[in-house]
């Protein structure tokens, strides 16, 4: 395997700074950082507001040795600026004149209480790496990513313990130039809140809360296209 030098995190989420995918991402980042790794914070939508950004995007991305992508989960799958990035990834790549094989890695999270629910994003992230020469190091799963929303790891206590076992795990396997384990892939996956119904109550009064200060409380049970 190639060494890892440099590592550009790609963030997928609309919510920029205050979103899951960030907090997951820039956690990891913070520990390669510690590893002497040289990294790059990249917000995907707002580098697709121009043509200039766009190829400045596609420039960094072309000179890193691993392309770590967090971003949540969109209807069973990529958010559309993602996969937009994919399509101009593709667009300017040329596998026989790489110099290097680039790596991918991505963390998906998703609003269901089940990891599961981010598997076929996964498969089509891992298919994308297949295609464009990249080498796949895997992909880490995490479900009820609400709970975390957009606040840092160390200040959640023991409800993400096993999320920040997952990443330290990551960290040590990039550090080493392997694949990501079995063991970081499995602490990602537990469930940040045991109780489904626990989960499902909290992520309703969040649901109010949010319907409240939108002025649109009173239409929650609206059915305009029944």
């Amino acid at each position: 395997m190639n060494n890892t030098r440099k590592v550009a995190l790609l963030i997928g989420s609309p919510r920029g700074e205050s979103s899951t995918s960030s907090v997951l991402g820039n956690y990891l980042i913070k520990k390669l950082e510690e590893k002497s790794i040289k990294t790059e914070v990249l917000h995907i939508h707002s580098q697709l507001k121009s043509q200039k950004m766009k190829e400045q995007l596609l420039n960094k991305i072309k000179t890193t040795d691993l392309i770590l992508l967090a971003f949540p989960l969109y209807v069973d799958t990529l958010p559309a600026p993602v996969i937009r990035i994919f399509e101009l990834i593709a667009e300017n790549i040329n596998i026989e004149k790489q110099k290097k094989t680039q790596k991918l890695m991505v963390i998906v999270n998703c609003g269901f209480p089940e990891a599961n629910h981010n598997k076929y994003a996964l498969a089509i992230c891992e298919q994308f790496a297949l295609e464009t020469g990249m080498q796949w190091i895997g992909g880490l799963s995490l479900g009820g990513g609400e709970a975390i929303s957009g606040k840092p790891l160390d200040n959640l206590g023991g409800m993400v313990s096993n999320v920040k076992k997952s990443l330290d795990l990551v960290c040590e396997s990039i550090s080493k130039n392997e694949k990501i384990s079995e063991k970081a892939i499995e602490y990602m996956a537990k469930p940040l809140i045991p109780s489904k119904r626990l989960y499902t109550f909290i992520g309703s009064i969040s649901w109010r809360v949010q319907a409240f200060k939108n002025k649109v409380y009173r239409q929650l049970n609206d059915k305009p296209f029944v």
